[in-house]
């Protein structure tokens, strides 16, 4: 792997993609259903359990307010690290729809695409071979997470 290779994975979201980092991505597993967050944003759909952690699931398309609603019917879960440090969620899923896809990004195959405004814990957006997606915050989505799903919880140990 040349040094200007970024091992990459695209999410399938409803009407868009998600690109993230393949090292902060812990594992893909069929679709649980979430245990409701009280009071908590649409895009919170609720925590499960997975590998003894409570795992908050996200829609990231509910996040970025593209309306659209996302099935469940052939979901997968994505749990990705946060990249906060906050002992008590390590993880978070992202609600995909299918399989995600593993990609190298290289400077000659992505290209930024300009945005007027960006969604909140939206870093950026680019086409990878021909597929726009977003590129997220990781860091402002893991805080926005925390804080939706733990109240008051402090942002860092």
């Amino acid at each position: 792997m040349a040094e200007s290779e970024i091992r990459s994975v695209m999410v399938p979201l409803a009407g868009a993609h998600l690109l993230i980092p393949n090292a902060t991505v812990a594992e893909v597993v069929a679709y649980s259903s979430p245990e409701p967050t009280q009071d908590a944003p649409d895009w919170l759909l609720g925590t499960f359990l997975w590998r003894g952690w409570q795992v908050p699931l996200i829609s990231f398309a509910s996040l970025t307010e593209s309306n659209q609603a996302e099935p469940v019917g052939n979901a997968r879960l994505c749990i990705t690290k946060t990249l906060i440090d906050n002992e008590r969620m390590p993880y978070i899923a992202i609600l995909a729809q299918g399989f995600p896809r593993l990609t190298t990004i290289t400077t000659d195959n992505v290209t930024e695409v300009p945005m007027q405004t960006k969604p909140i814990a939206v870093a950026g957006k680019v086409i990878v071979e021909n597929t726009e997606a977003f590129v997220p915050d990781l860091d402002r989505l893991g805080h926005l997470v925390a804080h939706a799903t733990f109240g008051a919880l402090p942002l860092t140990s």
